[in-house]
Parts: structure tokens; C-alpha cells; sequence
């Protein structure tokens, strides 16, 4: 998939819509620009480049704006990205009718990330049960080196009822 040729629009969709596609279908829908992409994506500028069945990889290149004190990518991009891919990892094993939220996730950071760096998070389902998925990711840059890694749990719920109803 190229991420350079398609024009994302940002924006939350509609219950129905959701209610009514997979999660797999929804995801690619996203990453081809059919349907809009949350727009935490378009800020941080993370581009969906594999979607498949239980597995995500998003990539980014962050800048200086996202640089914390020191001078290097501020642990919360990093997070975002990490928690961005292991989600939608988990979304796309949703039949349609079922949601997704995250309970909780662990980051470990490895390694100094700088502006100007292409950096992959690629996202993985360990286990999907009837109420609760689990994930992780891995965060490298061009040379294929460890940058952060990442497990979540999330909750798997109807869409027709609130994640916390």
C-alpha cells in the first residue's frame, strides 16, 4: 500500500458504519483513504503500510516538534504509536458489531529516537478471546534496531452497549 499517493481526511465514524463492517475491513478502509482515520494519525503523521488479520504496521517520521527537553522524540509519540498499532492490530480480529478499547498497555524504550528517522511499529494480536484481546509492538528504525517495544490488553465489547456500561 502507498502511503505517499493517498489524501487521508481525520475524523471519528459513525456508529452505524462501525456497527456494520469488520474491524478488518474498517482498518483497510482507513489505510486506503476510503474511510476517515482518526485524527491522532493525521497529527502525528502515522501511515498504515501492512494490514492484515491480527497484524498492523504503521509508519512515522517524526520531527522536531516532537521532541521533549533533551532533544530527542518525546515518550508520548512513541506511546501513541505503539498504542495506535497494537489497537488496530486488535480491531481488525473484530467481527462486525464488536469495539475495542484499551485497558492497559506497558512501553519499554530502548533506544534515543531524533528527528529526520523513519521508524515501523509493527503490531502483533498474541490473544484474542471473547472479551479480552491482547497485543504487542515493536518500534524499528531503518536498520531493523529495537527502538521501544509494547503489550496492551484491551476490552472487546458489543457497539451497541458503552465500553464502561
Amino acid at each position: 500500500m502507498s502511503d505517499q499517493t493517498r489524501i487521508h481526511v481525520g475524523g471519528a465514524l459513525p456508529l452505524e458504519r462501525l456497527r456494520s463492517m469488520s474491524g478488518l475491513d474498517i482498518v483497510r478502509a482507513m489505510g486506503e483513504a476510503a474511510l476517515p482515520v482518526p485524527p491522532i494519525l493525521l497529527f502525528f503523521g502515522f501511515r498504515p503500510v501492512e494490514i492484515e488479520d491480527g497484524r498492523v504496521v504503521f509508519a512515522a517520521t517524526p520531527d522536531e516538534r516532537h521532541y521533549n527537553p533533551l532533544g530527542t522524540v518525546h515518550g508520548g509519540y512513541i506511546a501513541a504509536l505503539l498504542d495506535s498499532t497494537m489497537g488496530c492490530a486488535v480491531h481488525t480480529t473484530l467481527p462486525p458489531g464488536q469495539l475495542y478499547t484499551t485497558l492497559e498497555f506497558k512501553v519499554n524504550f530502548t533506544r534515543a529516537i531524533t528527528a529526520g528517522v523513519d521508524i515501523h511499529a509493527e503490531g502483533n494480536v498474541l490473544h484474542r478471546g471473547r472479551s479480552v484481546a491482547t497485543a504487542e509492538a515493536r518500534l524499528y528504525d531503518a536498520r531493523r534496531r529495537l527502538l521501544a517495544h509494547a503489550t496492551t490488553s484491551c476490552m472487546i465489547f458489543a457497539a451497541d452497549r458503552e465500553p464502561n456500561g
